[in-house]
C-alpha cells in the first residue's frame, strides 16, 4: 500500500496552490484584468476559459458544453485513480500520476463551482502569444513529463534510479 500521507501531502499541496492563485486571481485581475510582470513576456489577466485547452469548445452552447467537460473529466479522474492503484511502477510514475489528478481535480472544482476555469498565467513574446493557464494544468503538464521522463529514462536496462523516495 502507498503512503497516504505522501499521497495527502501531494494532492493538498497541489490544490491549495491551485484553488488559492485562482482565488486571488479572481479576487485582485477580474476588476483589473492585467498586470504586466516582465513586459513582453509575463503578464497576469484574469480569462474565464469556458472551453479546455486553448478554449476549445468555448463557443458551444454551455447546456451541453458544462456537462461534457465535468464527464470527461470525471472519466479522466476515475481512469487516473485506477492506473495509481493498479500499475506497480517508480516513484516518479505515481507523483506524475497524482499531479495529473490534482491538476484535474482543481479544475473540475472550477467547473462545477462557475462554470468556468479562471486562468491567468499569460507568457508571450512580444507578438507571440501562448494563450493563458493555471497552476492545474501546469501540474497536469509536469505530470505528464514525469510520467514520459519515467517511461523512457527509468526502465531497469538504463539503471536511472526514479525513486527519490518510497510511496510505498
Amino acid at each position: 500500500m502507498k503512503s497516504r500521507k505522501v499521497i495527502i501531502f501531494i494532492l493538498s499541496t497541489i490544490l491549495i496552490l491551485d484553488l488559492g492563485t485562482k482565488y486571488l486571481a479572481y479576487t485582485f485581475l477580474r476588476h483589473i484584468h492585467t498586470i504586466t510582470i516582465i513586459p513582453d513576456f509575463l503578464h497576469l489577466t484574469y480569462v474565464e476559459n469556458r472551453g479546455a485547452a486553448f478554449g476549445f469548445l468555448a463557443h458551444v452552447n454551455s447546456r451541453f458544453r458544462t456537462p461534457f467537460f465535468i464527464l470527461v473529466s470525471l472519466t479522466a479522474i476515475i481512469f487516473i485513480i485506477s492506473l495509481y492503484k493498479k500499475i506497480e511502477g517508480s516513484s516518479l510514475f505515481h507523483t506524475g500520476l497524482l499531479f495529473i489528478l490534482g491538476g484535474a481535480v482543481g479544475n473540475l472544482i472550477d467547473r462545477l463551482r462557475s462554470g468556468f476555469v479562471i486562468d491567468f498565467l499569460d507568457f508571450h513574446w512580444y507578438q507571440y502569444h501562448w494563450p493563458a493557464f493555471n497552476l492545474a494544468d501546469t501540474f497536469i503538464c509536469i505530470g505528464v513529463g514525469m510520467l514520459l521522463f519515467d517511461m523512457f529514462f527509468c526502465s531497469k536496462e538504463n539503471k536511472v534510479n526514479c525513486t527519490p523516495y518510497s510511496l510505498k
